[in-house]
């Protein structure tokens, strides 16, 4: 037994040896000197290893940096983001701040011209920029059988509307130059038309585009729906033919004038007559308003022009024509154009009863050497409230002007050919563009007879050179 025992003590002592031996030797313990710099040989050789089979990638120094970025404590995290929700507020409100200031600017500039307007010291510099029309681009539109004695352009400038001495109304598309609309007058005139029976002389169209008002010789007033040209009523009051006719803006407030010298005022929204004004000792040919509660017409062979103060039912006399006054256009609420048959245009201020300015001849002389006659001014037309101008005769052009030195000088700009009589000049609201109505005969009467002329309307570009279009205003006298 005890020898068994033995044997068993034995075995396992040889078989920890073997396993030993497969393993390695038993390794001898070290001086602790010696053991460090083993250690830090080791650990220089991992280093050496490291740098040169793993190079560190640029992902990876991101993904690196992003981590170092992302270990924040929450305090620091709520810390950043209130800094950077701040600065969101700042920059917030410093656009608004920007916006506020501009919408300031913008309406301190409305404002401004707004008063500038009502005192009639509006004054945008335009004249400089505007560059000669070239004649290819002159759109001519035929509709009428006979003279176009009158036409308006409506507020938007999309349509022009336009009557004649064939007693008939066009509306025309002004992109596309055709008619829309016609309503026939003369003998074709039926009940259902309420047409024209005589010639058209005056034509007015509301400042909101509503209404569009219509004069002729046989003493009636037709009031129409501009955009269906549909019979609304009819004015009778006046006893000679309607020359003048005009909407005060902004109303539907209507002012006409008559060869009985009269001036008549209509509300047209309630179908009703107001009041009726005297004081010309002729004939009234032409008349205007702005949006004033008043209305200055030109006073034919009496050699006046007149403005007429509709609430104190009193007027004021302006001399200053030597023919008949036949045509009238206020610039602004202080300022107006005429033309007389002495071939004369004239400038003038409210504030003062002579002309500022008037250019004699303004169209040239006709007729043989000895016998010369000036061209007859036969209409004129104003760019609201800003220094353009422009006067028709029968003298084969329109010509354009420029009102400068606070209304004191009309200088000539450039002459745009037309053959006929120029009986009516509008120009567009934008001022991109200026209509004249022509005719073979004056629109009053059949003095001369122009047989090369075209019964026409004619659609005039307004171009401007790119460096002036800006607009100035400034203050007239």
């Amino acid at each position: 037994m005890a020898a068994g025992a033995m044997n068993r003590k034995k075995q396992k002592r040889d078989v920890s040896a073997a396993t030993a031996g497969g393993t390695g030797r038993k390794r001898r313990k070290l001086p602790l000197t010696e053991e460090k710099s083993w250690q830090k040989a080791g650990s220089k050789l991992n280093e050496e290893i490291s740098s040169d089979s793993e190079p560190d990638s640029p992902a990876k120094k991101k993904n690196n940096e992003a981590e170092e970025e992302i270990d924040e404590t929450p305090q620091e995290k709520k810390l950043r983001l209130a800094k950077l929700y701040l600065e969101q507020l700042r920059q917030q409100e410093e656009e608004k701040a920007e916006e506020e200031a501009l919408e300031r600017d913008l309406i301190a500039g409305r404002l401004k011209e707004d008063v500038l307007e009502q005192k009639g010291k509006l004054q945008r510099q335009i004249a400089k920029s505007l560059q000669l029309p070239d004649i290819a681009d002159i759109r001519v539109l035929r509709g009428h059988r006979l003279p176009i004695t009158c036409l308006v352009v409506s507020p938007d400038d999309k349509y022009i509307f336009s009557a004649a001495k064939d007693c008939s109304i066009i509306k025309w598309d002004v992109e596309s130059g055709k008619k829309l609309h016609v309503i026939h007058g003369g003998k074709k005139v039926t009940e259902e038309s309420h047409g024209h029976t005589a010639h058209i002389l005056s034509m007015a169209i509301s400042s909101d585009g509503k209404y569009l008002a219509t004069g002729d010789k046989n003493k009636l007033i037709m009031i129409w729906e501009a955009a269906t040209c549909q019979h609304l009523y009819k004015f009778t009051g006046h006893r000679d033919a309607v020359s003048g006719l005009s909407f005060r803006k902004g109303t539907h407030q209507l002012y006409s004038a008559s060869h009985d010298r009269s001036v008549k005022v209509w509300n047209v929204a309630e179908n009703a007559y107001v009041e009726t004004l005297f004081g010309h000792q002729d004939v009234i040919t032409g008349l205007d308003s702005l949006s004033r509660e008043c209305c200055v017409t030109s006073g034919g062979r009496d050699g006046t022009v007149r403005v007429w103060k509709i609430p104190e039912e009193s007027q004021l006399v302006f001399y200053g024509h030597q023919g008949s006054i036949d045509c009238i256009q206020l610039i602004n609420e202080e300022h107006m154009v005429t033309g007389a048959d002495d071939g004369s245009v004239a400038l003038w201020g409210l504030s003062k009863k002579k002309p500022l300015t008037k250019v004699k001849q303004a169209h040239g002389f006709q007729g043989a050497q000895g016998l010369e006659q000036p061209y007859w001014i036969t209409s004129v037309a104003a760019l609201m409230n800003s220094d353009i101008v422009a006067t028709g005769s029968h003298s084969t052009s329109v010509k354009l002007w420029k009102c400068g030195g606070g209304f004191r000088k009309l200088e000539p700009l450039f002459d745009i050919p037309l053959v006929g009589f120029v009986n009516s000049l509008k120009f567009s609201n934008t001022g991109n563009f200026l209509v004249a109505g022509i005719g073979q005969e004056h629109r009053l009467g059949r003095w001369w007879r122009i047989k090369e002329a075209k019964n026409s309307i004619c659609i005039i570009p307004l171009k401007k050179a790119a460096a002036g279009n800006t607009e100035i205003p400034t203050e007239g006298s």
